[in-house]
């Protein structure tokens, strides 16, 4: 039997109570279609975030209740900016420099598809809402596995490529910022209605790099696509 392949996800901090912790179904997913979860803790430390890297196959950067600060873009904060946790940014960023260094694969969900972004030099919108004429309702609110607004997407693209119904594509959403100008080496894939970027990949063929704005968790065991984006992704971190 082959070596199930090891994927790490970055946790969220608690302020109020200084816990790490993270939601049940990022790891489930993971090991149901055949992986092992391994979660990280928030340190943002050279010499920990080095040997976390040597471990791990892949890595997951998931959702979080915080937004990244956009000092790091080269933004000042607009009014609707939610709370900054330091911790979480800096830690996936520097998963992300050493994912970097040593090639592994990357899956980044909502918050983890906005910071890998903005490492590669990126921007986020920081409001839809107030930034975006017309644009569609990306915060849904419950039921939060519910496919709440149609996806575009480019034929020739992973995502297209793990889609199976390419007739009516829909996703859920949970967010209220969104990628602004893309990073170096990724491209933008799939759109809301509005125009919004719902998903980016990475320009070089030899790994796995995909970013989702939507929750593919929430929604693996009903619909496809999810769980196609969790399959592929675990795929690759067995070669």
């Amino acid at each position: 039997m082959s070596r199930k392949p090891i994927i790490g996800i970055t946790m969220r901090l608690e302020l109020e109570t200084e816990r790490f912790y993270l939601g049940r179904d990022y790891s489930e997913a993971l090991e149901a279609l055949g992986a092992i979860p391994y979660h990280i803790s928030l340190i943002p430390k050279a010499d920990y975030i080095s040997e976390i890297m040597k471990n791990v196959d892949g890595i997951l950067l998931p959702g979080s209740d915080t937004d990244v600060d956009p000092l790091i873009f080269g933004e000042e904060p607009r009014p609707n900016l939610k709370k900054i946790i330091p911790e979480k940014e800096n830690t996936d960023l520097m998963i992300l420099a050493e994912a970097e260094k040593l090639k592994k694969n990357i899956l980044g969900i909502c918050f983890g598809m906005q910071v890998l972004n903005v490492s590669r030099g990126g921007t986020l919108v920081q409001d839809i809402e107030t930034d975006i004429e017309n644009c569609v309702k990306h915060e849904q609110g419950k039921p939060l596995a519910r496919n709440s607004h149609s996806l575009e997407f480019n034929e020739e693209s992973l995502i297209s490529h793990l889609i199976t119904n390419k007739k009516d594509v829909r996703v859920n959403s949970h967010h209220h910022q969104a990628i602004g100008k893309v990073g170096e080496k990724l491209r933008a894939t799939a759109w809301a209605k509005d125009g919004v970027i719902e998903c980016i990949e990475d320009t070089r063929a030899e790994r796995f790099v995909l970013g989702v704005q939507w929750h593919p968790e929430l929604s693996w065991k009903t619909d496809n696509l999810s769980r196609n984006i969790f399959a592929e992704f675990i795929s690759a971190c067995k070669k």
